[in-house]
Formats: structure tokens, sequence, C-alpha cells
């Protein structure tokens, strides 16, 4: 048996939804965070942030007290306009994101660098070159 719910207008649809499921919500628009990989190796650390379609401009890098942070701002705006100049459609979108990752003391906060291609974008995070301390020896009585 099919039931059929009946809505009177869309403002019914839209007290009717949970107000609170945020989540599902966010999912359902298509928009996601970006994955992202770290990868440690003997000189540097490598994150690598995926985000297809997007250019080299889009994205901004900043570092306050050790905490390096990867975020991206982008909005656009189309429209249709009929004969006489009036909008027939206009759409806007607005996505964002932003990551951020507590730098060890160990990195060299100076020469971090940046590349987008192939929609990854790869900062490299050198790591301080650490002299070998003298070690003392103890001898034991």
């Amino acid at each position: 048996m099919n039931q059929l719910i009946r809505r009177n207008s869309f403002f019914d649809d839209f007290f009717t939804k949970d107000v609170f499921d945020f989540g599902k919500r966010f999912l359902e628009s298509g928009f996601t965070m970006p994955s992202v990989n770290v990868k440690e190796e003997d000189s540097a650390y490598q994150i690598m942030v995926a985000a297809p379609g997007m250019k080299k401009e889009d994205f901004n890098i900043g570092i306050d007290r050790n905490i390096l942070t990867i975020s991206s701002e982008n909005k656009s705006e189309t429209e249709e306009k009929d004969e006489q100049g009036f909008f027939t459609k206009r759409e806007f979108n607005f996505s964002s994101f932003s990551r951020s990752f507590t730098l060890p003391e160990s990195v060299d906060i100076d020469n971090i660098e940046a590349s987008y291609e192939n929609g990854i974008l790869n900062v490299s995070v050198p790591k301080k070159e650490i002299a070998m301390q003298d070690i003392k020896r103890i001898e034991v009585k």
C-alpha cells in the first residue's frame, strides 16, 4: 500500500524536517572535507590534500603558533536573463574548508613549501637539522 504525504507548501516541508540533523544535510549537499594524507620521511613531513578541480590561487596556507592551517574559500554565481534583461534564473554557490595541523618543535617553519598538481596540494614541512650532542660517558665505580 502506498502512503502519500501531502505537503501544503515549501514552509511545511522545511519545518517538518529535523532541524538538528545537520550532519545528514551536510553530506547530502555533496560537499565533503578533502581527504588528507600525512607522511613522515627522514627529512620532512609531506601533507597531501586531495582537492580536485581547484586552482593554486584558491588555497590559503598560514602558520600561527606552530599550527599550520590550510584553507580554501570558493564563491561562484551564475545567472540567466531573458530577452528583456530580467533574471530568469540566478544561482549562488559557496564552499569552504579549513584543516589545521599542530607542528612539532622539530620542523623548520621558515622553509615550508607548497605545490598543487593534478588535484593534489602537497605541502612539504622540512625537519630541522638536529646537531648531535656530545655523548658523555660516565664511569661506573
